[in-house]
């Protein structure tokens, strides 16, 4: 539970969204609600999340990834130089930015009132599953992950939601509780909602973080809101995990990337 002042303390930070909201043109490589959440905080961890890196490079030699290492970066219309350089210097994985990136591209066309940036995707992506790499795994130029990432059981546990299964353990393997899957860690009856093809592979995957990310993104625009605004960023986060606590975090993160990424 948190405290009666965190609130404030989150509206206070909003100053910055503004910015945030609009960082996804440097991505280009041309001009141009359901009553279960979608996300649980930590779910894969123990409950403690790390801070993101400041300044370190997103792992060995991030400048030196090559463009098929990048998967579809340019088809998605995210620059491969722009991933090389962004990523290793705010401490992003490069083939998780482009999947970060493109989700807010593609929400510019579609919903451009919704003013989604690609730092707050990549808020909710650190505090879920550290950019596709919790456990040891990675993101892969397909945009997988190379090991699935699975939460644990929502069984009303202490802290833990209890949220009964819905698929018959086909995306989670538990046939008795739902658990939240792949790197943005999506509750299977979500994702039967909210999936989505991002990567116009033919597939729409949930361990997949170009499909994850846009349907993310989708989800946070749906309600209509102008996420450059910070009641209504506030809100979108919250309706799919009603935690104060998460938000804040999610916020703290987003916006060390944002202001890194102009640094």
């Amino acid at each position: 539970m948190t405290g009666p002042g965190r609130g404030a303390t989150i509206l206070s930070a909003f100053a910055i969204l503004a910015v945030v909201g609009l960082l996804f043109a440097v991505a280009r490589t041309s001009p141009g609600s359901s009553d279960q959440p979608l996300f649980v905080a930590a779910p894969v961890t123990d409950g403690v999340v790390g801070e993101p890196p400041s300044g370190a490079a997103a792992g060995p030699q991030a400048d030196a990834v090559a463009d098929d290492e990048l998967g579809p970066a340019a088809s998605l219309g995210v620059s491969p130089d722009w991933a090389r350089e962004v990523g290793g210097r705010i401490g992003i994985p490069p083939r998780a930015l482009v999947s970060y990136a493109a989700a807010a591209i593609r929400l510019a066309d579609e919903q451009p009132s919704c003013a989604l940036g690609w730092p707050t995707l990549a808020g909710i992506g650190f505090v879920e599953s550290h950019h596709g790499t919790f456990g040891g795994t990675h993101v892969e130029p397909d945009g997988r992950t190379a090991e699935p990432i699975v939460g644990i059981a929502l069984d009303g546990g202490p802290g833990v939601a209890a949220i009964a299964d819905s698929d018959g353990g086909e995306l989670d393997g538990d046939s008795v509780w739902d658990r939240a899957v792949g790197p943005m860690q999506f509750i299977p009856s979500t994702w039967r909602k909210w999936g989505v093809d991002g990567n116009g592979d033919g597939v729409s995957d949930v361990h997949n973080l170009d499909d994850v990310a846009l349907a993310a993104g989708r989800y946070l625009c749906a309600d209509g809101g102008d996420l450059s605004d910070g009641a209504d960023w506030q809100h979108a986060v919250l309706t799919y995990n009603r935690s104060t606590e998460y938000a804040a975090k999610v916020l703290e993160t987003a916006n060390g990337y944002a202001r890194a990424s102009w640094s």
